[in-house]
């Protein structure tokens, strides 16, 4: 579900970005398919080392890094996937980014149902209610 995500983020990102190009759509599975891998095993690395950056910048680094990713990626290892440059690495991926956020929004769970990423099931062991009433 993620992939198809990050396909259809980075299809809007090269639709909409002068410097990101897709030739097709082998191009674009692939690109989204080294994207997510890239992003799981490489990106953890890069946050790490540039976590004094992160810091002193408030997070505002993480955009670098994110964009380092997308760049590299696009940097002629997929045939048929270009990146230009920095900059186009660098609003591609806030647009990849902001694609992607609503989109993976909703998944099914093991339960079958539609929850929000953040939803948490309540706790029912242990956690009492508080007895309260408002007074107007």
């Amino acid at each position: 579900m993620r992939w198809l995500v990050t396909t259809i983020a980075v299809a809007v990102a090269a639709k909409v970005m002068p410097g990101i190009t897709v030739a097709g759509a082998s191009s674009l599975l692939l690109a989204a398919l080294v994207l997510g891998i890239a992003n799981a095993l490489l990106r953890p690395i890069l946050l790490l080392l540039s976590l004094p950056f992160i810091l002193v910048t408030l997070g505002f680094f993480i955009l670098v890094v994110n964009a380092l990713m997308l760049w590299i990626v696009g940097s002629g290892l997929i045939p048929g996937f270009r990146v230009e440059g920095f900059w186009s690495a660098f609003f591609g991926s806030i647009l990849i980014s902001l694609v992607s956020w609503p989109l993976s929004a909703f998944f099914k769970s093991s339960d079958g149902k539609v929850h929000v990423i953040t939803h948490h099931p309540q706790v029912k062991s242990g956690i009492k209610q508080a007895q309260a009433r408002v007074i107007e």
